[in-house]
């Protein structure tokens, strides 16, 4: 079984990124698990406080997802043209400690929904120097951007629209198909 751990970047209730990463869930390949992991709770980040109590809780338990999954998938909004703050805070803690060998040579898939017309495709290539500096795998040959969102989302964030569920299908799919067949080893 491979696993992809699945982190949305937004915290709002009705996030249609968290949408998207529960349709994620719904919609993975056989063979192959999405696991919704949470960025909610992770403090901004603050080397004081990692000096005099170590990671928090919150960034420990991310750090030890990101370790047994296989892959890694970023479902990002675009907030001011690039990548949200919160969520390039949660990445830069769970980055600390033994947390940047578990980035080390990780596939990684980036999504991302916006109410706008461009999907969100400067937050989606904000993400590659972080991802290159991370020494990550980005995987570049499929995209997903959702514009228009408020039109395919209802108004707790599910996603309703089924082009979307079958693009988003499709991309799961060469994101898995790109792990091979050894993808179910995760890597240490």
């Amino acid at each position: 079984m491979t696993t992809i751990l699945g982190l949305s970047g937004s915290l709002r209730r009705a996030s249609f990124n968290t949408g998207l990463l529960r349709a994620a869930v719904g919609v993975a390949p056989d063979g192959v698990t999405v696991k919704a992991g949470s960025i909610r709770g992770v403090p901004l980040y603050d080397a004081d406080e990692e000096a005099a109590n170590g990671l928090p809780e919150t960034v420990q338990s991310l750090q030890a997802d990101l370790k047994s999954a296989d892959a890694l998938l970023l479902v990002t909004p675009e907030y001011n043209n690039g990548v949200p703050g919160v969520f390039k805070n949660a990445l830069d803690w769970m980055s600390r400690g033994d947390g940047l060998g578990y980035f080390k040579g990780k596939p990684v898939a980036v999504i991302g929904a916006t109410p706008g017309g461009f999907g969100t495709i400067l937050s989606q290539n904000h993400w590659l120097p972080v991802l290159r500096t991370l020494r990550t795998k980005p995987w570049l040959e499929g995209r997903l951007l959702v514009s228009r969102a408020k039109n395919l989302f209802d108004d707790d964030g599910n996603l309703i629209d089924e082009d979307t569920r079958e693009n988003l299908r499709d991309f799961l799919a060469g994101f898995a198909a790109s792990l091979g067949p050894t993808a179910s080893g995760a890597s240490s």
